[in-house]
């Protein structure tokens, strides 16, 4: 039963209940090779700009939280690894010698901007040797106990590296998308893999270690074709999260779980079963690199859908690209920024403008609160720590609306322009 300051005017199209539900940890993006190319065609004033506006707290976004790979991703410029000497079991020829050239310069200006960013990285493959076939865009990690001791020593290996370039490493995500085989690098995993992985090598080779990195059950999406899985009716939330966090010698190793695409049909059932863990939605759906205004509305309604669902934090996947945003396997993405390699110019895209609207205005610490009327499912409410309110509402119509927003003991009418996103706060 809503709380009785909910029935202050049964007329209004959103009423703020103040039901508290999760904490915000923050908002972010990807840091890619292809992105830190895009941004080398600015001149060096409008890239110091562009960063402002992404990380630094006075800036639009005010991003805190971001991904990068371990080794290669889908957006990296090709295949690598940071470990690809064949039986190199004590990892004597580890490196991020590659990611000083793309991907520490990208996230070394970030933290100049923002210095209490917090990173969690994933890989999309192991290195070749490690899997079977032995390939990186496809194939299963060999599952041999010697194996298993070198990849989690990567891991590892890969904290320790980025710690001497003076930069944490907050989260590992186990592995990207664990149902993609793909054409780009990927690996797949089942749920009972995990497990053991994380329970028998990864969770102890950390503590051994004495990292405190967070370890993380993801990124999980859903078996493809779609429409066979929706046949068998399979679920994420039995097949990857339930096993492997039913299990209380894997689970204590873990500290939160992420979804993403296809995640998104598991992550309700996960956070009902599991509400003391931490959630992230940990790539943003990724469009065909049209950046239109029809995409961004979908968007939007991802954000909608993963904090209703219990999301403590939304990552986007690439925050620039070049027009098209073409990857080096040939999938062309949307991204919040592009930059136009012959005019050498920056142009903030749609979606930019989506993610504006909560991390500008949401900040860490911000809890989402609940809300009631016929405006609900097109809007999202937050409390600050200092009590105010910050409402995140889309119309989706072609014609402008008039919502009426009842917030306490008054009663407010705001006319939002078609197909518009719009942000209205309270102050306390």
């Amino acid at each position: 039963m809503p709380p009785a300051e909910a029935a202050v005017d049964s007329t209004a199209s959103l009423t703020i209940t103040k039901d508290s539900y999760q904490t915000v940890e923050g908002f972010g993006g990807c840091f890619n090779e292809l992105g830190f190319t895009a941004l080398s065609y600015l001149s060096d004033e409008e890239r110091v700009e562009m960063l402002h506006s992404l990380f630094h707290p006075d800036g639009d976004q005010k991003l805190s939280i971001c991904r990068l790979p371990i080794g290669a991703s889908d957006y990296a410029h090709e295949w690598y690894s940071l470990n690809e000497t064949d039986g190199d079991l004590a990892m004597a020829h580890f490196s991020i010698d590659r990611d000083r050239q793309y991907l520490i310069p990208y996230i070394k200006e970030a933290l100049k901007l923002n210095p209490n960013l917090k990173l969690f990285a994933s890989p999309w493959s192991p290195p070749t040797w490690m899997k079977f076939p032995k390939a990186y865009n496809f194939g299963t990690l060999r599952w041999e106990k010697e194996i298993l001791e070198a990849y989690a020593l990567y891991f590892v290996k890969f904290v320790e590296a980025y710690r001497e370039e003076g930069i944490t490493i907050h989260q590992v995500h186990v592995q990207n998308e664990v149902v993609a085989n793909q054409k780009f690098p990927s690996c797949v995993w089942t749920g009972e893999q995990l497990r053991e992985f994380i329970r028998d090598y990864l969770g102890p080779a950390f503590e051994k270690h004495g990292l405190d990195t967070e370890i993380w059950l993801g990124t999980i999406n859903s078996p493809e074709p779609w429409d066979e899985w929706l046949k068998k009716k399979t679920a994420d939330h039995d097949a990857y999260a339930h096993t492997v966090l039913s299990d209380p010698e894997a689970y204590k190793y873990v500290k939160g779980v992420g979804y993403q695409w296809a995640g998104k049909y598991g992550i309700q059932r996960t956070v009902l079963s599991y509400p003391e863990l931490r959630y992230m939605q940990t790539e943003n759906e990724c469009g065909d690199g049209t950046n239109t205004w029809a995409y961004a509305k979908y968007v939007f309604n991802l954000y909608q859908h993963y904090f209703t669902n219990g999301v403590n934090a939304y990552i986007y996947w690439n925050m620039v690209l070049e027009p098209k945003g073409r990857s080096t396997w040939g999938w062309e993405q949307n991204s919040m920024i592009t930059v136009d390699p012959a005019e050498r110019r920056a142009i903030f895209n749609p979606e930019y403008y989506v993610m504006k609207h909560f991390s500008h205005f949401v900040p860490e610490g911000t809890r989402r609160i609940g809300t009631i009327g016929h405006w609900t499912g097109n809007a999202l409410a937050f409390e600050k720590p200092d009590g105010g309110i910050i409402i995140v509402i889309a119309n989706p119509f072609k014609d402008s609306r008039d919502v009426r927003v009842s917030n306490g003991n008054t009663v407010q009418t705001f006319r939002l322009e078609p197909e518009s996103f719009n942000t209205i706060v309270f102050e306390n």
